[in-house]
């Protein structure tokens, strides 16, 4: 026999559902705005980390009875203090920087590909090769420098654009780019 309440769900279940998700709607709303715009910034592997949670919370409190709304927007609101505390922390103290941030990594200097980075941060020829077509470069000469950055997102710096070194600072690796800067064109 078949349970149909398993597709359609029970009568009570989906008005509670729509409340649910209206008051959780207005916590994530209310958060977002004391916390300001870095709530759901992707600029470090911890920001990442704490938006996988927040949308955990969501998940759990919309869709099931426990936890209670109540209980979701206090964890909510203790995932959104955690992120301004520790982003506030960041910016104050650089070891609290380095310990929270993955330092970002030089995964190619020009069109030589830095296979101990890539082995490094176990990346792969090929995941490497799909980035570069992805922001549209054709031929490992249209590059000056591939970033695998805090976040795990790749940045690819072509080499017909103004360079600073000041840009790769913070990147291990990128005394390799030294000769690569100095012969770009600043202006």
């Amino acid at each position: 026999m078949i349970d149909w309440t398993w597709m359609t769900g029970s009568d009570p279940s989906l008005p509670m559902i729509l409340l649910t998700g209206i008051g959780i709607y207005a916590a994530l709303l209310v958060l977002t705005r004391l916390t300001g715009l870095r709530s759901f910034s992707k600029m470090s592997s911890f920001d990442f980390a704490i938006t996988v949670a927040i949308g955990s919370v969501v998940a759990s409190t919309l869709l099931a009875e426990q936890p209670s709304l109540l209980v979701g927007a206090a964890g909510l609101a203790v995932l959104y203090g955690m992120q301004w505390i520790v982003s506030t922390l960041r910016r104050a103290a650089a070891p609290v920087e380095r310990l929270v941030d993955n330092e970002p990594l030089l995964i190619m200097a020009g069109d030589e590909v830095l296979s101990d980075h890539l082995d490094a941060a176990r990346v792969t020829e090929d995941d490497l090769r799909s980035k570069l077509r992805q922001h549209g470069i054709a031929h490992p000469a249209q590059v000056l420098a591939v970033v695998l950055e805090t976040t795990g997102d790749v940045s690819v710096i072509p080499r017909d654009e103004p360079v600073s070194a000041w840009a790769f600072e913070d990147v291990r690796g990128a005394e390799r780019l030294t000769p690569l800067i100095d012969a770009e064109p600043t202006g």
